[in-house]
């Protein structure tokens, strides 16, 4: 649609700030350049009208060659997709992702991670001091915690380590508790961090676990299975909530897929609402069934997906703030033709017009809207 304004009609006010809430958010940034004007508009348009949202974004690495890796991004502001070309870094191992926005590397000489909302910086750290394969990983202030997923030949297979940012040191912490050690590996615990500790869930028994980097402890265990019909638990934190996804029946024929708000102080579950079961059917792989779901939570938003192959469809949810929630499902553009050589790792975080603004001035870094 092309709209013509003669100098003597300009646009302005709210007409001008509508307008602008249907422009996608990668386009607002040129557009805050034109005038002081145009910049306050903006401003009032995104606070407004058409607020950021979280964006899903999708890193697809061939496992091939490592350093083959593209970037997509789906803005649901705009519902649009967006191709990021961006600056090759050294992949020094397969690339990882953790509690939503984490994103890292692991070799035997070297830790890579990247936890910003757009994953512009990268910090380089010796390895632990104990090697793993498929550990879990987390973020939380100045620390970043390592546990479980340990070689064969190790000693302690719960073996728990903390990055100290600030001294760029690492402390060996409290082991995990026993009842986890055949299962101390992200393929079957899920991990959430509540912004000062950590939470882990086996998936299969929703038994739960909590470790504060503070005080290198871990407290529980809690029971996060409010129905017995529960057989495989996820879970996220957003917005002050922790979330659990739990499966139902049994994983060749679940029939509901219910979400709950978790307290964080005695674990009690307030169920928010069910996946409708068309939704259901999307998120089964042909191969692991429903074991191998990926959730990603950031504002009121989450996203959920096969993580064990090249997901066709996402199934997206919104927190509604009269405590409901909103479901819907797309299509992956990232997908491409489904080739089996390559591997899909998802993040998602609060985009909003400074943090793309930081993104598009940095050298080799563009953006383009998928038609």
């Amino acid at each position: 649609m092309t709209i013509l304004v003669d100098d003597e009609a300009p646009i302005h006010g709210d007409v001008l700030e509508i307008i602008l809430s249907h422009v996608p958010l990668v386009d607002l940034v040129p557009a805050s350049c034109v005038s002081k004007s145009w910049s306050r508009a903006i401003t009032s348009s995104l606070l407004c009208f058409n607020k950021p949202k979280p964006w899903l974004i999708i890193h697809t690495q061939s496992t091939r060659s490592l350093d083959n890796i593209s970037v997509h991004a789906y803005d649901p502001r705009s519902n649009v997709w967006l191709e990021i070309s961006q600056p090759s870094i050294k992949y020094v191992s397969a690339l990882r992702s953790s509690h939503s926005n984490l994103l890292y590397m692991l070799s035997p000489s070297k830790l890579s991670f990247s936890f910003d909302p757009m994953n512009l910086t990268w910090h380089h750290v010796d390895a632990p001091r104990v090697w793993r394969t498929d550990p879990i990983m987390a973020h939380i202030g100045d620390s970043v915690i390592i546990a479980g997923g340990t070689c064969d030949f190790e000693d302690d297979p719960l073996a728990v380590e903390i990055y100290n940012m600030g001294s760029r040191t690492w402390e060996t912490c409290e082991s995990m508790p026993a009842i986890l050690k055949d299962s101390a590996a992200s393929t079957w615990l899920s991990i959430a961090t509540t912004g000062d500790k950590l939470v882990v869930v086996e998936k299969f028994t929703g038994v739960s676990y909590c470790f504060d980097p503070k005080t290198k402890k871990w407290t529980g265990p809690y029971d996060l299975r409010s129905d017995p019909r529960i057989f495989h638990s996820i879970i996220g934190f957003s917005n002050n909530r922790l979330i659990h996804i739990g499966m139902m029946e049994d994983s060749e024929n679940i029939t509901r897929v219910k979400i709950w708000k978790v307290n964080t102080e005695n674990f009690e579950c307030e169920e928010l609402g069910e996946m409708p079961p068309a939704l259901i059917k999307k998120l089964k792989s042909d191969t692991f069934g429903f074991s191998s779901i990926s959730i990603c939570l950031a504002g009121d938003y989450a996203y959920m997906c096969k993580s064990s192959e090249m997901a066709e469809e996402i199934v997206g949810c919104e927190f509604e703030n009269g405590g409901g929630v909103r479901w819907w499902s797309f299509k992956n553009e990232a997908a491409g033709d489904g080739n089996r050589s390559e591997r899909m790792v998802f993040t998602c975080s609060v985009i909003g017009l400074g943090d793309l603004q930081r993104a598009m001035s940095l050298e080799n870094r563009k953006f383009a809207v998928k038609l």
